[in-house]
């Protein structure tokens, strides 16, 4: 008798690309659905808390990321952007 594997969630993933670093460092930060790379030390910790606030958000809201739309996903990344 086989086992069933359970559906998997659809794949989502959110990328992070900062093109400002003049320093030489090679910063890379990835996490179980989503990768920043490069940037100025400054840019890279923003997207860093960008992303951690959005899967705080959708957390709160009871969603996985590949369950919104990409424009509740654009409202939330914008709101959880450090100003």
């Amino acid at each position: 008798m086989s086992k069933k594997k359970k559906p998997s969630a659809p794949a989502a993933g959110l990328i992070g690309l900062g093109l400002d670093n003049a320093d030489g460092h090679k910063r890379i930060t990835t996490g179980e659905q989503f990768a920043i790379l490069g940037g100025s030390e400054e840019t890279h910790g923003r997207m860093t808390e960008t992303v951690i606030k959005t899967f705080e958000e959708l957390k709160t809201r009871g969603k996985q990321l590949h369950q919104v739309e990409s424009v509740e996903l654009a409202e939330i990344v914008h709101r959880s952007t450090p100003r």
